[in-house]
């Protein structure tokens, strides 16, 4: 169950008639908006101003950077549009519920966005065209990374079912040497899987330590005082000797108690609970341990 389902992030926008409208019916709306505008522009034989929305990569480069804006406004009718705002609407909803508003417009953001600007940067060497809605297929990816074994369509799995939509579609793309399709599939499912992993804790992206590029401290030279004669430095040395076992043995004592205190603390709740400063402290007396056998 997903703990933030009653916070306001997890609800509904608003309601019409009982019926709840989340974010991503909104999303459905506005693309439904461009079918409408889209199909009165080709019926009045307008498609030029259409032209001028479509992403092409060469026109980005040109300067046409507002084109990897536009390219989902172009929707002419088809009755795969129709398919693929279903999926937004149901999938993208339950994606929604589990990560919050935000969050899904920040997802689908990325989705809208990252195919556009991969082709902007290898635009020079593979020129490419996208037009049209996107991210129906990568939300039902999500969707079944968060819910693997809800059953689909004849009581197929939704892990096995991507699997098989995104693998039929490679096919297809394969087949028409489509690589715009193509790596339009693998970067938006691909990316929707990572998202999902990341979310769930599964996916780390703390980047390595590079101990070369880390300053080390320098060394300070010190300078040493007088040496005194043996004979004064045996008479004050005695004193600090007895002091400093004394010592010691009190700091014994204390680190005893200390590592006990920790040995106790894993006992019940597991090493997990330990803070970063006591696996430091738990390690140094350990060291200190061996040292004395």
């Amino acid at each position: 169950m997903n703990p933030y389902e009653n916070t306001d992030e997890h609800q509904p926008v608003t309601w019409v008639k009982g019926y709840p409208v989340y974010a991503a019916h909104l999303v459905v709306l506005g693309y439904v908006v461009s079918l409408f505008a889209t199909t009165l522009l080709l019926a009045l034989k307008l498609e030029a101003w259409l032209g001028w929305l479509t992403f092409e990569s060469a026109a980005v480069l040109r300067g046409d950077v507002w084109r990897i804006l536009t390219y989902g406004l172009v929707n002419p009718p088809s009755l795969g549009f129709v398919i693929d705002m279903a999926m937004i609407g149901w999938f993208g909803r339950e994606v929604e519920r589990v990560y919050g508003r935000n969050s899904f417009l920040a997802f689908y953001g990325c989705l809208y966005l990252i195919s556009p600007l991969i082709f902007t940067v290898f635009g020079a060497w593979l020129p490419a065209k996208l037009v049209g809605e996107s991210g129906s297929l990568a939300l039902f990816v999500a969707f079944a990374a968060i819910y693997p074994t809800v059953p689909m369509f004849f009581n197929v799995l939704a892990a096995w079912m991507a699997v098989i939509l995104v693998g039929l579609y490679t096919l297809m793309a394969l087949s028409s040497r489509n690589w715009t399709a193509l790596i339009t599939l693998w970067s938006t499912a691909g990316f929707a899987l990572a998202y999902v992993r990341w979310k769930q804790g599964r996916l780390d992206l703390t980047l390595p330590r590079i101990e070369w590029l880390e300053k080390k401290p320098k060394a300070r030279l010190r300078v040493l005082p007088d040496l005194e004669p043996a004979a004064k430095t045996s008479a004050k040395v005695e004193p600090k000797r007895a002091e400093a076992t004394t010592a010691r043995a009190g700091l014994d004592k204390t680190a005893t108690s200390e590592v006990d205190a920790l040995l106790d603390k894993i006992a019940q709740s597991g090493i997990g609970s330990l803070t970063a400063k006591e696996r430091v402290r738990l390690e140094t007396a350990r060291a200190e341990l061996l040292k004395r056998r």
